[in-house]
């Protein structure tokens, strides 16, 4: 089971990022240990190192179906990570969201557009910030 969680542990630091996934296990207790340890081992071990389907594919799953459920917090999540990682572009994110406005509904996906404007604006801003840190140590 210790190789089911650090082989998950791997595929949720390249799914997510270091950053978040420090973040998560420094919240970790007694109360909610099992539960990292379940999702971890299951969610990001069995399930997405499945060989059935592509990594970019999972990706377009969750972000369809947290749009389904109204997961905003885990969309946003998975919607930076996506961006982040260069799995997904915004003509991807533009075509799942075009989609579940036919199968989650426009309420729905109208929200997503939101909350994925708001995520790549802030990735944009990141990404102009560290642009002109590194001007500034040039000169």
């Amino acid at each position: 089971m210790a190789r089911d969680f650090e082989k998950g542990l791997k595929t949720r630091r390249k799914v997510l990022g270091n950053e978040w996934v420090d973040r998560a296990l420094k919240t970790m207790t007694p109360f909610n240990e099992d539960f990292q340890d379940l999702i971890t081992r299951y969610a990001w071990n069995e399930i997405w190192n499945r060989p059935g389907i592509k990594r970019e594919t999972r990706r377009m799953i969750v972000l369809a179906q947290m749009v389904a459920l109204g997961r905003w917090e885990e969309y946003r999540l998975h919607l930076r990570a996506s961006l982040e990682s260069g799995d997904l572009d915004t003509d991807d994110v533009k075509e799942i969201l075009l989609q579940s406005a036919i199968y989650c509904g426009v309420p729905a996906a109208n929200t997503a557009f939101k909350e994925a404007r708001e995520v790549i604006d802030a990735l944009a801003s990141a990404k102009k910030a560290a642009k002109q840190r590194k001007e500034k140590r040039k000169r």
